[in-house]
């Protein structure tokens, strides 16, 4: 008997210790190990039923799922279903019948039957439907134009006449030639009368079309009506012929090489030229938007006073783009949010309709660049409330992004939401007096869901705990539905009556059971004092006190604005599982959300301006530090890695900082920013032409000279993000300076965000090895 314990307590150690092993080739497989999570989750229109995409089998993609009360589990949605889902009925809630564009082709959808029918079908491009403020009104934009239709007396009518390009009205000049061909020929002079006759016919049936507008060389961008159709805003776009860079790829089906277009260059010659106007229906007038009295279009930035040449220049109207206009109920006024190119002023103004005149209504400045949720992108969080005579949107005014109002009358703005926290999704309820939004108001890391009284800004917490929720409102907003996940439990979906604190009821189960057969860390949520007094966040992963090798590893997540210290399941999910196969194996390791991070503010996202790899490099030095100070690790035994971003702090980490850390592996890591993209690079550097300084003491290609730690490079070679372009030219310079200290690594079939688990698995075994050899010794 005591023999058979023995053998039992002996075979049960051995599945446990087996149990919590992990394999890099199988953690490298990603959601294939870890199961599948949902996406996309919606409700049906009448909110008995959930949509979600799902790939619970490990099949080779997701299928639609659904799920209603009752059932045990979700179920794949019948593909005779699929027809009528997904029919946007948000914005026709009081309707019972919705119309919507599929497949080019205008539809009707009955709510309470559940039958949908074609209405209106044309071999010419149909976009853009919206209804009029007469719910028997469609406007759509087919092809270049905009067309209203009387739904029930089944009538339709051209409401413009954008042409791409315009026939000059000039007549031919006369010759010898023409003069003496009419003179000869009888064919000719006929030829010139039934012309005459033509243009003249032509002339009396252009009364009955709109004015034409040839816009030429400009692009047409967005033509959208006043819900009375009296009115249509339009703007226009014109960009210079820039180069493209090219990537190749070595390995094709046929054996040659093929050669595909990826993004332009950074470059102050890529901006290109914005036009916005105002087209009046009944009158047939156009009108050009003025924004030239804007508060601050004509100031230059701050930088420019570093070169002579730019802080002489003569100061003039800075060129502007303008988002789509939001219209109140009346139609009298619309909405626009105008960014100056240079990106550093937003404004908000008012149109009125009637003259085409812009109103200021709010001016937020920032000399870094304007951003933060619900303000960045070029229409942000930004409405009329129902009375039409408030607006609400979002601004960084205080440091953090809240919710604020503004009556059209007074023009007095009062803050919503106030705190070292931020608004990140703002929606208005169904009956406008209160909004919903997600907000990390209890921890940095945390994603959480109230409602806000927009008569007293009192908030009422939903759901609040630690993690983050991603939730939908069903349409009578009495249910929630909601994607959850916690630091080591990744995302599922639950649904909860909406109200505080409810029980959340799982109806996805995703992780598989090699994933659930691990004790995943709970990695800590930590905050260390930078040098300059800053207190950044930071993940801790811990080994076991008897396994610690007083050797560590810092990762740099990337994309520069991207939170990853945070409370929820990380979008770095093998980075994730390989920190806790590191920590298993003795190393601590510290994940950081250094200067330039999302989730903490205006001063830390913008941290990083005009010089990168500066506040964000020694974030992670001070984390170095803190290790060692906190933590007992032997400074001489600290390595870092990260892609991309992470890539890019790696290289500055070693070529700036040399003797700093032990080892670095840089992945997909951008050099030299002078060739990233436009979007994302002008904005923190501004650009080559015009701040060279911020591009040079930024770029890890100036500091090459510097390398004598052990670098590890690996980069794919059709990346169409980070070029593989980028680490040749670095690499080229390290072979120029003779320095010998490096490797790198490529991968002929991968871009910028690696697919194949072997590749991975490589990726990471590399990185393993070089800091097992490096930081154990």
């Amino acid at each position: 008997m005591k023999m058979h314990f023995s053998i039992l307590f002996i075979f049960s150690t051995f599945m446990i210790i087996s149990a919590q092993s992990l394999k890099l080739e199988d953690i490298m497989k990603g959601d294939e190990y870890i199961g599948y999570q949902p996406s996309g989750h919606r409700w049906s229109h009448d909110g008995d039923t959930v949509y979600f995409e799902w790939n619970p089998d490990n099949e080779q993609g997701t299928s639609t799922y659904f799920w209603k009360s009752g059932m045990g589990k979700p179920a794949i949605l019948p593909k005779e279903e699929k027809l009528n889902l997904d029919i946007p009925v948000s914005d026709q809630k009081e309707f019972e019948i919705v119309y919507y564009v599929k497949n080019g082709t205008i539809c009707s959808f009955n709510k309470k039957t559940g039958q949908a029918k074609k209405v209106y079908a044309t071999a010419e491009r149909i976009s853009n439907l919206t209804r009029g403020a007469d719910p028997d009104i469609l406007f759509f934009r087919k092809d270049d134009n905009l067309y209203k239709m009387n739904i029930k007396e089944i009538s339709l009518f051209q409401m413009t006449n954008f042409k791409k390009s315009k026939k000059s009205d000039k007549p031919e000049k006369e010759n010898f030639l023409t003069e003496q061909q009419k003179e000869l020929f009888l064919f000719i002079q006929e030829k010139g009368e039934r012309k005459i006759w033509t243009d003249e016919r032509a002339k009396e049936n252009k009364e009955f079309f709109p004015k034409e507008y040839g816009y030429e060389p400009f692009n047409l961008n967005f033509l959208t009506p006043s819900p009375d159709g009296k009115y249509v805003c339009f703007g226009l776009s014109e960009f210079p012929e820039s180069k493209p860079t090219n990537v190749e790829n070595f390995i094709t089906s046929d054996g040659f090489t093929s050669r595909e277009n990826a993004r332009e260059k950074v470059s102050v010659h890529n901006l290109g030229k914005y036009k916005y106007g105002l087209y009046n229906v009944e009158l047939d007038t156009f009108y050009m938007m003025d924004h030239s009295g804007l508060n601050g279009i004509k100031e230059h930035p701050v930088y420019y006073n570093e070169y002579p040449k730019l802080k002489d220049k003569e100061k003039s109207v800075r060129p502007v783009r303008m988002g789509q206009p939001a219209f109140n109920k009346a139609g009298n006024l619309a909405l626009i949010s105008i960014y100056s190119l240079d990106n550093k002023d937003r404004w908000i103004a008012s149109l009125d309709l009637a003259t085409g005149k812009i109103d200021e209504l709010d001016h937020q400045h920032d000399e870094a660049w304007i951003g933060g949720p619900g303000i960045g992108n070029i229409r942000g969080a930004v409405g009329f409330l129902p009375a039409d005579e408030t607006i609400f949107f979002q601004s960084e005014a205080t440091g953090y992004s809240h919710i604020y109002l503004l009556s059209l009358k007074s023009k007095n703005k009062k803050q919503l939401t106030q705190g070292n926290w931020e608004v990140r999704d703002v929606i208005l309820s169904n009956d406008s007096m209160s909004f919903y939004i997600t907000t990390n108001t209890r921890h940095p890391g945390n994603r959480e869901f109230y409602n806000v009284n927009i008569s007293t800004g009192e908030m009422s917490g939903i759901l609040i705990k630690d993690g983050a929720h991603e939730v939908v409102l069903s349409p009578d907003e009495k249910k929630l539905l909601v994607r959850y996940s916690s630091k080591n439990k990744p995302w599922e979906l639950f649904v909860a009556e909406n109200k505080p604190d409810p029980s959340l009821q799982q109806i996805t189960h995703s992780t598989s059971a090699a994933f659930k057969n691990y004790a995943w860390r709970q990695p800590e949520v930590v905050t260390f004092k930078a040098a300059d007094g800053h207190s950044v966040y930071a993940r801790l992963y811990q080994p076991a006190a008897k396994k610690k090798n007083k050797a560590a590893i810092i990762f740099v997540h990337g994309a520069g604005y991207l939170q990853n210290a945070h409370n929820h399941w990380s979008s770095y999910l093998r980075e994730y599982m390989f920190h806790n196969l590191m920590a298993d194996k003795g190393y601590t390791v510290l994940d950081i959300d250094y200067r330039g991070s999302d989730g903490y503010g205006r001063d830390v996202r913008t941290g990083i301006y005009r010089h990168m790899g500066g506040l964000d490099l020694s974030d992670h030095i001070d984390g170095k530090k803190y290790l060692v100070d906190k933590w007992g690790i032997d400074s001489k035994r600290v390595g870092i890695y990260g892609g991309s971003y992470g890539g890019f702090i790696t290289l500055m980490a070693l070529l700036t900082q040399p003797a700093t850390f032990k080892a670095g592996a840089a992945l997909r890591s951008v050099t030299d920013w002078a060739h990233y993209n436009q979007g994302y690079t002008s904005n923190i550097l501004n650009f080559p032409e015009t701040d060279s300084i911020a591009y040079r003491r930024s770029s890890p290609i100036y500091f090459a000279e510097n390398l004598q730690d052990k670098l590890l490079m690996l980069h794919g070679m059709v990346d169409d993000n980070v070029q593989f372009q980028d680490i040749v030219r670095i690499t080229q310079r390290f072979i120029e300076l003779g320095k010998k200290n490096w490797d790198l690594a490529v991968y002929p079939v991968e871009a910028h965000g690696f697919v194949k688990p072997y590749s991975w698995t490589d990726e990471y075994r590399r990185i393993m090895e070089l800091f097992d050899k490096e930081l154990l010794r």
